[in-house]
């Protein structure tokens, strides 16, 4: 028999709260996180909204001023999230084999802030006055490194760099890593913070983000058939996963377990889904195999849906080939429509709420869901938060590249 995985701590910082429990209260009341950009001067763009993390204090996390300089957003993020997931899980780290434990964290893009703010150095004033923090700062494995070394965690580390699926990724492989027996105990999710000019003006480019400006609360809207394209947002959400033996022996306060994990390649196309929608039917079948478990076990679905026209199409008709007829019955949200889509940290922010969603029996709405479109006609739990019995649930993610990723969540029993 596979080793039972369970859930026992939770970190999050997000545009919706910078902690569990305002971040939980926002979803099931369906607040939206999203407003104008104040990162940069966004007035020649397209896009001129987004859904940043606000109030967030480095040093409320034991990140020193001077520390600050040279720690780029998204592993301050992961700093931050990683303290309040062990600190949830009430792991004493003095008694535990320090070796027995990893870290495993996603992020699509690292630090393009550090690269932008050095390359106008480098203009101004030439290579020699370039910081030797440059590379430190913008490379993606830093959020691993830097949480182990802070935390002095020297069992399996690495990070994830599958875009869009990144947080979920690295989930579903520390899930692995655990099952194989090469750790006890790890510490995963995601993290990404890139609300700056490059990037906002790339995806712009794509035509990928919304340009409902004058409302930015309404803006993202999965599923909506007035929906225009996604919403860019920033944050970190990490877990502690470990085995039920091991979380039982020290008497831990167990959240959910972890049943499930598949993942696929459209193979199709750099940006766009399969139109087929057979990529993301197969990672979801994938997870539904490795959990033993049929369709109708699965009560929720934490879509990826981004708010694009593409990807909520595609995903309702992944969804249709995955769980036919009972695609129809099952509960389907999207988190994104409050707190945006988070990139590389999507996954790991979706499967916080995933766990959440079993532990409490609550639904998160897809608020803005006023318009339907005929091409999406699943039961999207519109505007409003709903109570049920969340035995099971899934958490999806879809990423540039044609990585698709799925995970299952089980009420812990």
């Amino acid at each position: 028999m596979k080793k039972r995985v369970v859930i026992t701590g939770l970190g999050v910082i997000s545009p919706v709260g910078n902690d569990v429990a305002s971040f939980w209260k926002s979803l099931t009341e369906g607040k939206s996180g999203v407003g104008p950009i104040t990162s940069f001067d966004a007035a020649n763009f397209d896009s001129r909204i987004a859904a940043e993390v606000k109030d967030f204090d480095p040093t409320h996390y034991g990140i020193s001023l001077k520390d600050t300089k040279r720690t780029a957003k998204f592993v301050q993020f992961a700093i931050a999230s990683a303290k309040q997931a062990i600190e949830s899980s009430g792991l004493d780290l003095n008694k535990e084999d320090r070796s027995r434990i990893g870290v495993m964290i996603g992020s699509g893009i690292g630090s393009l802030r550090t690269i932008e703010e050095e390359y106008k150095v480098f203009l101004a004033k030439g290579p020699s006055r370039l910081s030797p923090f440059l590379i430190p700062m913008l490379i993606v494995n830093e959020a691993s490194g830097m949480v182990a070394i802070i935390h002095g965690l020297k069992g399996p580390n690495s990070c994830v760099a599958t875009a869009c699926a990144s947080g979920s990724h690295a989930i579903g492989e520390a899930y692995r890593m655990i099952l194989y027996g090469d750790a006890d105990v790890m510490l995963t999710g995601g993290t990404e913070s890139c609300i700056v000019a490059t990037a906002v003006g790339g995806f712009c480019a794509l035509k990928a983000l919304s340009t409902r400006n004058n409302e930015p609360q309404k803006a993202s809207r999965p599923f909506d058939l007035q929906r225009d394209g996604f919403v860019m947002a920033e944050g970190s959400g990490l877990v502690v996963l470990e085995t039920l033996e091991h979380a039982q022996n020290r008497k831990a306060n167990i959240i959910a377990e972890i049943v499930g994990f598949g993942m696929s390649c459209d193979a199709y196309h750099i940006t766009a889904p399969d139109p087929e929608g057979e990529g993301a039917a197969k990672a979801m079948t994938c997870a539904l195999k490795d959990a033993q478990m049929k369709p109708e076990d699965i009560k929720y679905i934490n879509a990826h849906g981004t708010s694009t026209k593409l990807n909520d199409k595609i995903e309702t008709l992944s969804m249709k080939k995955a769980f036919g007829q009972y695609a129809k019955k099952v509960m389907v949200s999207s988190t994104k429509s409050m707190t945006g889509h988070l990139l590389g940290a999507a996954g790991g922010v979706e499967f916080v709420a995933c766990c959440l969603a079993s532990k409490d029996g609550v639904v998160p709405p897809t608020i803005n869901y006023e318009y339907p479109d005929p091409e999406c006609d699943l039961d999207y739990v519109p505007n409003t938060a709903r109570k049920a019995d969340i035995t099971a649930c899934m958490s999806n993610s879809l990423g540039f590249g044609g990585h698709n990723a799925s995970l299952i969540v089980k009420k812990f029993a």
